[in-house]
């Protein structure tokens, strides 16, 4: 008898990861309920700014030169979908576009997020010698009096996109499906803790930024194995197996 498309929380091991997921959610909206972002910030910056804002290895090493080298290696794993190497080449085509167009897809969210927020950086703030007031980024319509679009991280985002590749390799590699994660986690949170260090975000910007590029790349996954799965259906329906049958009788 012919199985059906599954749903796509029914593919093993989702339902743990949702649970996770909503997990982190809940500690993320504990983070901003706390407000602890202001008391970390004020251990970087005072009145007078953040001493570290403008600092030479923060500046062109953490920040422009990070950026750059994570777009190439979006570079790297675009071309590698069609010219694939080392352990690329023992992943599927479809794994090797989803592990592509994941980390384009993170970016986007957060590009699009960063666009319509009205939430401005720390050092516009008030506190840190600026002139907006602090306001909580889920103040929605709110303004705080400065620049906005600081929320999320977009700089963290240049490790964090690289989350989804978790998705991409569980299944066929799952002890380097770790390994990148774990590369991707600590990337991310680097890449933010520097930015804070210089007062271009608060920890709760970081800690987001990593909350939806990691949903980002979940989803996309789902969506993979939906394909997949209604691929697999479609060519094994009962027209195509009776042709199958036919030829073999012949």
């Amino acid at each position: 008898m012919l199985d059906t498309p599954r749903s796509s929380l029914d593919y093993p091991g989702n339902r743990t990861l949702l649970a996770w997921t909503l997990a982190c959610f809940a500690c993320l909206i504990a983070w901003d309920a706390s407000g602890q972002d202001l008391a970390m910030a004020q251990l970087f910056g005072s009145e007078a700014g953040f001493p570290l804002r403008e600092q030479w290895f923060f500046v062109h090493v953490m920040h422009e030169g990070a950026r750059r080298l994570g777009w190439v290696v979006v570079l790297l794993l675009a071309l590698g979908v069609w010219w694939p190497k080392g352990i690329l080449r023992q992943l599927q085509l479809s794994e090797r576009l989803q592990l592509a167009s994941s980390a384009l897809l993170a970016l986007a969210v957060i590009s699009i997020f960063k666009n319509i927020s009205n939430t401005s950086c720390p050092w516009d703030l008030a506190e840190f010698g600026g002139v907006a007031r602090h306001v909580s980024h889920w103040a929605l319509g709110i303004l705080d009096g400065g620049g906005g679009r600081c929320f999320p991280a977009g700089h963290a985002s240049a490790g964090f996109a690289f989350l989804g590749g978790y998705f991409a390799l569980r299944r066929r590699h799952p002890r380097a499906a770790w390994v990148w994660l774990g590369a991707s986690l600590l990337a991310g949170f680097i890449l933010g803790g520097a930015q804070q260090v210089r007062g271009a975000h608060f920890m709760s910007h970081t800690l987001w930024t990593a909350w939806l590029c990691w949903t980002a790349g979940w989803l996309w996954d789902m969506a993979f194995q939906a394909w997949r799965q209604h691929a697999v259906f479609l060519d094994s329906t009962p027209a195509t197996l009776g042709a199958s049958q036919h030829r073999a009788h012949s």
